[in-house]
């Protein structure tokens, strides 16, 4: 009986590195035969080429990959926002954000004010961002970018994103922004203090110190005019908040939020909607538009967010991370307020529960974004349109008694 054990043994590690070794001979091909040619249309030379990617091998440590060629949503949930929306706010991390923001905000406060003249961002807006990227430049970032994002190209569930960002990549290298030696990444590809992914780094990147390069590595005013500038592009609206803690009645459905449904922010205040601060909204927010944000549905806080609020949401798509950005950055700027409204505990599921109720639910005519396991605006609402269409109170938030009773 041992013995069968060890031949077993021997026979599954075999035929295991028989599998790695496969992959990795179609990883190989695939850089020569897609990669290759996508990068010399780019105007990539051969010589920057081996240079970056020569002796790469995949990295199958990586979160959320998959076969090269299957399709799917991945099982586990690695963020705060697929699961338990009050991990995200973390007080000994948020807080940390806020009084380090803080400091940074007298020792850069004549890099911060040249930088909002020029882009019209508020410093504490950069300060937040910066914070929750990359700790204030001060976390390790302990990936070689040419290694995770060829892994992302051949086995993530968004190849054709990746491929581009490795051209990308192999650009900065070719105009000689970077070195393949100093591109270092998070897992999931992103760069430098900013976090851009290359193509960002291309299009949004600034020299604010004037020393000829664009360097988010290693400079604090390259780096926070250059996040600044990116979210400038986005349509970042000088002088409007990012959006203000509410309470909403309970005639009002939480089905009624998401950047599609927005009204002026006075016909909020008119249906009962009212600050937590107990003051009214600042008299220049009132005509303008505003929009319904409950990112937990009725199990967390609500709020009344600008368009500004969903700027943010284009350096990251969750809305917890715009909330955690416009959050921080009120706290950097006015103290240690902490949201009035507190976050109940949820229900954890695997992504593909949630990506299983959706799929259900759009069967049924609902519109919830995709059926990609992640709970968005669309799905909250849509979970909180079947409620309501079923007797129940919406809630707007995925559960499991929801996912079993969704089928």
């Amino acid at each position: 009986m041992i013995r069968i054990t060890a031949i077993l043994a021997v026979l599954l590690t075999t035929t295991g590195a028989f599998a790695q070794s496969g992959l990795q001979a179609q990883y190989a091909a695939f850089l020569e035969n897609t990669i290759w040619p996508a990068a010399r249309s780019a105007d990539v030379s051969r010589a920057t080429f081996d240079r970056a990617m020569s002796g790469k091998t995949l990295n199958t440590k990586i979160p959320g990959l998959v076969t090269p060629g299957s399709s799917g949503t991945p099982r586990k949930m690695g963020q705060a926002e697929f699961s338990a929306p009050a991990n995200y706010f973390n007080e000994s991390n948020l807080g940390s954000v806020a009084a380090t923001g803080r400091s940074l905000a007298r020792k850069h406060a004549s890099t911060l004010a040249a930088v909002e003249r020029r882009y019209g961002v508020p410093g504490r807006i950069v300060l937040a961002i910066w914070g929750r990227e990359s700790g204030f430049g001060r976390v390790n970032i302990p990936h070689d970018a040419f290694e995770v994002l060829g892994t992302k190209a051949f086995m993530s569930t968004r190849p054709e994103l990746f491929q581009a960002e490795l051209v990308a990549a192999l650009q900065m290298v070719e105009r000689g922004m970077a070195t393949p030696g100093t591109m270092r990444s998070s897992w999931a590809g992103a760069l430098g203090q900013p976090q851009f992914l290359p193509s960002s780094y291309l299009k949004h990147a600034v020299d604010f110190d004037g020393d000829g390069r664009a360097d988010i590595w290693n400079s604090v005013p390259d780096t926070l005019a250059s996040i600044a500038a990116y979210l400038k592009t986005f349509g970042w609206q000088s002088g409007r908040d990012w959006g203000f803690e509410v309470t909403v009645p309970e005639m009002i459905s939480c089905s009624m939020e998401g950047p599609d449904r927005g009204m002026k922010i006075a016909h909020w205040a008119d249906l009962g909607i009212k600050r937590v601060s107990g003051k009214p909204f600042p008299a220049d927010e009132r005509g303008r538009e505003g929009f319904l944000l409950m990112p937990a549905g009725r199990s967390g806080p609500a709020f009344i967010v600008t368009p500004n609020f969903y700027v943010l949401k284009e350096y990251n798509e969750s809305d917890l991370y715009a909330l955690f950005v416009g959050h921080a950055g009120d706290r950097i700027q006015w103290g240690d307020s902490r949201f009035s409204g507190g976050w109940k505990r949820t229900d954890p599921l695997l992504r593909s529960d949630i990506a299983a109720m959706q799929r259900v639910l759009e069967s049924r005519g609902y519109d919830v974004g995709g059926a990609d396991g992640l709970p968005g605006f669309k799905t909250r609402r849509s979970i909180g349109e079947w409620q309501l269409s079923n007797g129940r109170a919406p809630s707007c938030f995925p559960s499991s008694s929801l996912v079993s009773a969704i089928r």
